[in-house]
């Protein structure tokens, strides 16, 4: 009505409580008379265009004084509220219309009308719809459409999240919040987005919604000065937004607040309250000219019945703390100063820290409007900077909201910028954009959006559509409801609820056909559409269709399918045909020798046995544990065995078809179905060996040795090798202990000694190991060690005495350079041995202080050992036929304990059990002297050829040096 009234007349003013509300309208305003007719007037934004004759205002806004036809107020109830009532109380006193002043209100205010301003009409226009009590309800049996109020902020979060999980969602109001963020909240209501509001007593004016019910989830409130109870109109206030012009609206409560006594009830549905006996008053005649006559003035106790002096608002505090700050005082001096401040004070405190940090501010805001006339742009816009920020969390956004609400409104006061209109877009911009993310944060917290569509779908009792992806995304309605793999549908975790089964009952519609497709799919799909990964799923293009299980024997696993009730009949006897097919034609393929050994008719007796043994094996025999089979293998058996791929190695009887990563992959899991599961240690490592490209490895206690060896690597101590490599081992040992001296090569090459060998760089290059694991290894494959000292000529024992008396940096140059007739690579075989090295301290404090007592204990201490290393033989090393091994002491042929295996005492003549040669070789010298050699003990140099000195060496300056000095002598 005050609408239509004021665009009858030909200008008007109508003042509102609430900023939100004076946008709504002047939405209605510009709607019907056209934008440039209508000004917009809050704190924090001015629209006026040139010909503007409404003006719609906030009540703050709203001027002392105008000249217009038509004025209106709204809510003047107000009047009465202690922080604003005496604003409000100001403009009923003194604003008036030249043809017509309307004021709106609760009629609890009729008898102060009647007596402030006598001449007034009083018209009445009663609810025209049924608000009715229904007492106490639990949130989760709320009526649709219904608001719950609570006063903390804390509360309002709690039971919107409590909202969301039951309901699907839930809008948000609140005071701290933007009028656009506020708006946009109450759009997912109004629009149907989400069935309940959770709000503050911010509903309780303003807000036009399409309310049923308010249910009080609590009854008191702090304001600003003690936490009381709502009163009578106030409760009504809130409770009136249920209903709708005639449609009946409820209210009641909720939570823990106790059902509302009889009395109360009985006034919130007749709406009758006590009226209002008193307004809250300001004097508006204000006296600038010093502080005290200021304060005095604003102190004036009204002199009209009805009326009371309020209470210090915060411009009167901020005022106060501010006149204590001695730069301030001694800039208010005179009355425009002074005024100036009282101006400032005005800026609203929309922070709500505290009244010192509000007045600090308005200081700030003071200074530089008194020093410069207008405030520093470069000051603002780093003021503003501090809020152009939408990260942070709902709370986070809100305070800078309220942050910018300040700038806002200093922007929009007259001559405070020196480019007012820039610094009012910048600030709207800003604000925009927090209020945007500030309803996006709001939403995503508690509002689900698929129960919310979809649950809204069901109440208008619609068929739900269903769809699936390319992806696998089943969709209802357009909503995510879960996942479709290959055949196994998994549901949103958060699709539980009221809703589950009816979203659940609309996707098995869509996928019952999905299931027929897939299986036609399936039947007709190519081999290389099949993946079957190492952890024993079959996957179809990515998609999990089945799993692998053990079946009767190793080489015959089986394939499970992995479905959803909804596959079945013939589209699940088609799959299971399909991937049946696919797992026989995939271990032929990756498996061929052991497929065709184990159905083979072409080998029979020993070989067939053989043959046997090697399918169970997965492929790799220990040969020590079938060497009398071998043994009793004739050629043509081993030429059967051969063409299936079977080679006989030195340490194992192998196919070198199955190393290969996907044959042993797939050995692995058929290993693992049997023996402990697939879930077992090291069963998704393992196969990667194969690829590798190493050839030993550190070994996973862990992990089972046999499950090593399905891979091709055997277990020797600490290291696992590859099977292959040893074989390449053997090929390197072997040469060494069946060299003999011949005319064309008369010099042992690397590694040979006598009826044994050395370890050798290439040796240890090839297991990737040296030292004691490389030692472990050849220990395992049945080799026997034995540790020789090597003792120095005299003529090294010397020069090592002499040279130890030389410069230490010389000496350890010399040591650590190879001879002339010692190779780059047999320096780097000795140093790679742990064996082979000295146990001296090198370099230490003794030596350096006492050289010719290091000297000597170098000379005594410095021992060298030699490994040498032999076969087994018919010893220790080796199971005898009962599978058992032999006991230490006792060796084949009759051997004493105490002798080393293989040992030959040279200072006995090298005697061994029985006669020999006295040279201790059958046939002569090892070294090829023949019998010239027999019966003669063995010369230094026939065991190694004598060493040059190297010229260029400091041992050979060191010795040149002591034989002049021997000549001297």
């Amino acid at each position: 009505m005050a609408i239509e009234r004021m665009v009858a007349h030909s200008s008007g003013i109508i003042g509102l409580p609430l900023r939100l509300l004076a946008r709504e309208v002047y939405g209605k305003l510009v709607d019907k008379v056209g934008k440039d007719l209508v000004a917009l007037h809050t704190g924090e934004e001015r629209i006026v265009p040139d010909g503007a004759r409404y003006h719609v205002c906030t009540v703050e806004a709203m001027p002392a004084q105008a000249d217009v036809a038509f004025v209106a107020i709204d809510e003047v109830q107000l009047a009465s509220d202690f922080e604003r009532g005496h604003v409000f109380t100001d403009r009923l006193l003194h604003l008036r219309g030249r043809e017509e002043t309307l004021l709106l209100g609760a009629e609890t205010m009729k008898p102060m009308i009647e007596m402030l301003l006598p001449h007034a009409t009083i018209i009445s226009r009663p609810r025209l719809s049924q608000l009715s009590y229904i007492g106490q309800k639990k949130l989760s049996r709320l009526p649709r459409r219904s608001a719950v109020v609570t006063f903390s902020v804390n509360d309002v979060y709690a039971i919107a999240e409590l909202v969301r999980r039951q309901r699907g969602g839930a809008a948000v109001v609140m005071g701290s919040l933007s009028p656009r963020t506020r708006n946009a909240q109450v759009e997912l209501f109004q629009n149907g987005d989400v069935e309940h509001l959770i709000a503050t007593d911010a509903i309780g004016m303003g807000l036009n919604l399409d309310l049923d019910h308010i249910a009080f989830a609590a009854e008191k409130k702090f304001d600003g000065f003690q936490h009381r109870r709502l009163t009578a109109p106030e409760l009504a206030q809130i409770a009136g937004r249920a209903g709708r012009h005639t449609r009946d609206g409820t209210f009641g409560v909720t939570g823990r607040v106790a059902p509302f006594e009889d009395d109360l009830v009985e006034q919130l549905e007749m709406h009758v309250f006590q009226p209002i006996k008193m307004l809250q008053w300001r004097n508006r005649l204000l006296d600038f000219s010093s502080y005290t006559d200021l304060i005095a003035s604003l102190e004036v106790a009204p002199g009209r019945p009805g009326l009371t002096r309020s209470l210090p608002a915060s411009d009167v505090q901020a005022l106060e703390l501010l006149y204590k700050n001695r730069d301030i005082r001694q800039r208010v001096h005179e009355p425009d100063q002074l005024k100036l401040l009282w101006d400032v004070c005005q800026v609203p405190d929309y922070r709500k820290i505290a009244p010192t940090n509000h007045a600090e501010l308005i200081g700030m805001l003071f200074q530089q409007l008194e020093d410069r006339g207008t405030l520093s742009q470069e000051w603002l816009a780093a003021q503003i900077s501090y809020a152009d920020r939408i990260d942070g969390d709902i709370d986070t956004l809100a305070n800078r909201i309220a942050h910018i609400r300040t700038w806002t409104f200093v922007a929009n006061k007259k001559g405070w910028l020196d480019d007012p209109v820039l610094w009012q877009e910048k600030t709207r911009a800003v604000e925009d954009r927090l209020s945007d993310a500030l309803h996006e944060r709001l939403t995503k917290r508690f509002l689900d959006r698929r129960t919310s569509v979809l649950m809204k779908r069901l109440r208008e009792k619609a068929m739900l559509e269903a769809e699936i992806t390319p992806a696998g995304d089943v969709l209802v309605e357009g909503q995510h409801v879960g996942q479709l793999h290959g055949f196994r549908f998994a549901p949103d975790v958060s699709a539980e609820g009221n809703d589950a089964k009816a979203i659940h009952a609309a996707a098995q519609k869509v996928l019952s056909v999905e299931f027929e497709n897939r299986s036609e799919k399936i039947a007709g799909a190519a081999n290389d559409q099949f993946l079957l990964s190492g952890d024993g799923m079959l996957r179809w293009q990515g998609a999990p269709i089945a799993k692998m299980v053990a079946g009767d024997t190793v080489l015959k696993p089986r394939l499970t399918i992995l479905a959803d009730e909804g596959l079945s009949g013939a589209a699940l006897e088609n799959v299971q045909s399909r991937i049946n097919l696919w797992l026989n034609n995939h271990v032929n393929l990756l498996l061929q020798p052991l497929v065709e050994l184990s159905s083979t008719e072409e080998l029979d007796g020993i070989a067939k046995g053989l043959a046997f043994q090697l399918v169970e094996n997965l492929g790799i025999l220990d040969r020590r544990t079938v060497a009398e089979d071998v043994r009793s293998l004739d050629q043509d058996a081993r030429a059967s065995l051969r063409k299936f791929g079977v080679r006989f190695g030195a340490y194992h009887i192998y196919i070198p078809a199955l190393l290969k990563p996907a044959p042993s992959t797939l050995l692995v899991m058929m290993w693992a179905l049997h023996n402990g599961g697939i879930d077992q240690e090291g069963v998704v490592e393992v196969p990667s060996l194969s690829a590798s490209g190493r050839t030993s490895i550190p070994v996973n206690e862990a992990v089972s040795p046999a499950l090593y060896k399905t891979v091709g690597f055997g277990v020797y101590g600490k290291r696992a090798v590859r099977i292959d490599i040893l074989e390449r081992l053997a090929d390197l040992i072997r040469p060494l202990l069946s060299w003999r001296p011949t005319e064309e090569s008369p010099e042992p090459p690397e590694g040979v000694m006598d009826r044994g060998f050395t370890v050798t760089v290439a040796m240890t290059s090839l297991l990737g190991c040296a030292g004691e694991d490389f030692s472990t290894i050849l220990k395992s494959l049945g080799y026997r060690v034995e540790r020789r000292k090597i003792e120095p000529t005299p003529a090294e024992a010397d020069a090592a005495k002499d040279d130890s008396n030389g410069d230490a940096a010389a000496e350890k140059t010399a040591e650590s350079a190879p001879s002339a007739e010692e190779t780059p690579a047999e320096a780097a075989a000795e140093a790679s041995s742990p064996q082979d090295s000295t146990p001296v301290a090198e370099g230490s404090a003794e030596a350096e202080t006492a050289p010719s007592d290091a000297a000597t204990e170098a000379v005594e201490e410095e021992e060298q050992w030699l490994e040498i290393w032999r076969p087994g033989g018919r010893g220790d090393r080796r199971p005898n036929r009962s599978g058992q091994r032999q006991k230490p002491g006792v060796r084949a042929g009759g051997r004493n304990e105490g002798q080393k295996d293989g040992q030959k005492d040279f200072r006995k003549g090298g005697k061994r059990n029985g006669p020999r040669s006295e040279g201790g070789f059958k046939g002569g010298n090892r070294s090829g002297g023949g019998d010239k050699g027999r019966g003669k003990p063995r010369d230094q140099s026939s065991r190694k050829p004598e060493k040059v000195a190297d010229p260029d060496s400091p041992f050979a300056a060191l010795a040149a040096l002591k034989a002049n000095l021997d000549n001297k002598k």
